[in-house]
């Protein structure tokens, strides 16, 4: 998702010109409107978890893709995070080649293998492959690839602007769908045989599934998990993670940018001077949940970029198999270093970090960035 880019240039440009003239909601989403969002009849969730079971295997092989030159980082590390945690599936991170999987906008992986090595190991396809966002979402090998898994029988599954990569591969024509709110104009123009479908954080139809933002990658994994392993061990992995709902329930109509967003977005950008470098420490074992969510959000605040720092050179190796490349970042370069991220409940560490961005940046900046991440915060 290119919210950041799109939203520098063009709110400039807005702000600048006087020309802003969209009817807008609310400054941003709250937790109220959260809990007042439609709830998906009994039958309608039964119906979504059904068409999530996996195709073939009773151990189902999940295929979690990435593009080497950048791939949005909770849409890929969340999915395979929560999934591994379950315990009910073999899950695979992959790249489209060989090397360091640059994450967008914080992080670096070794994913270790390639979308070439898991074609060789698992000729029959995988039962789910994962499509985060990606920075460039023609990329021909990742659409080529996904489609040839789609024909094999995989279950699609395209977290926020994956929709993107989704459409593009032709998987979208004539399916319910969903994506991230800043991309649904583009794509309803773009896939005008798509029925986009509000008020759902996801959805699924004949094999593909979509999601709304960057933070319905939780509760559509532990859906995941409930169609793989029932609902009692979706409820034991949510406990564990600190998430109490996980069903399609959404209010598209909160998210939306307004005024006081754009406002925000430009005064952040043109206050160069002010922009931080925050370093997150990493250690053996950091949970990548965690460690995902509060270094995206720390990088969407258009004051600053978060940086992993580990006391040893060398690659570490994550709470849940993941191989993370720590950033070479001096002390002398860093503006702050937050505390360690928490292994407890780790799905709440972006309520932390929003409380953190709020007490450096303003509840403004908070604010912006929950939006980013379509994920209901208040304004205070």
């Amino acid at each position: 998702m290119r919210v950041r880019t799109l939203l520098a240039l063009g709110s400039v440009l807005l702000v600048v010109g006087g020309v802003w003239t969209a009817a807008v909601l609310p400054p941003s989403a709250t937790r109220d409107a959260q809990r007042t969002a439609p709830v998906p009849a009994l039958e309608d969730q039964a119906g979504l978890i059904a068409a999530l079971r996996p195709p073939r295997r009773r151990v189902p092989v999940v295929a979690v893709l990435g593009v080497n030159a950048g791939s949005e980082t909770t849409d890929y590390i969340v999915p395979y995070a929560v999934l591994r945690a379950s315990g009910l599936a073999e899950v695979v991170a992959l790249g489209t080649q060989a090397g360091p999987l640059r994450l967008m906008p914080a992080l670096t992986l070794e994913p270790g293998s390639t979308i070439t090595d898991f074609d060789a190991q698992h000729p029959e396809g995988a039962d789910y492959v994962i499509v985060p966002a990606l920075h460039d979402p023609a990329d021909a090998t990742a659409r080529a690839w996904i489609r040839s898994q789609s024909q094999k029988g995989a279950t699609i599954v395209g977290i926020c602007a994956g929709a993107r990569v989704l459409a593009g591969a032709g998987l979208l024509r004539d399916r319910n769908a969903t994506t991230h709110w800043y991309e649904l104009a583009g794509l309803r123009r773009d896939e005008p045989t798509v029925h986009w479908v509000r008020d759902r954080r996801y959805v699924a139809d004949r094999g593909v599934v979509t999601t709304t933002g960057v933070t319905a990658s939780v509760p559509v994994s532990l859906a995941i998990v409930e169609a793989i392993g029932g609902r009692g061990r979706a409820e034991t992995v949510a406990e564990e993670l600190g998430v109490d709902v996980w069903d399609a329930r959404h209010d598209s109509a909160a998210f939306r940018l307004d005024r006081g967003h754009v406002l925000t977005a430009v005064r952040n950008t043109v206050t160069f001077w002010n922009h931080d470098t925050i370093g997150v420490p990493v250690a053996p074992g950091v949970d990548e949940i965690a460690l995902a969510l509060t270094a995206d959000a720390y990088s969407r605040t258009y004051r600053s970029r978060a940086l992993t720092v580990a006391h040893d050179r060398g690659l570490i190796a994550t709470r849940r198999g993941l191989v993370l490349v720590p950033d070479d970042t001096p002390d002398d370069r860093l503006d702050g270093m937050l505390d360690a991220v928490p292994s407890e409940h780790p799905a709440r560490a972006l309520d932390t970090a929003l409380v953190g961005i709020e007490r450096r940046y303003g509840a403004p900046t908070a604010s912006f960035v929950a939006l980013q991440l379509e994920y209901p915060w208040r304004d205070r």
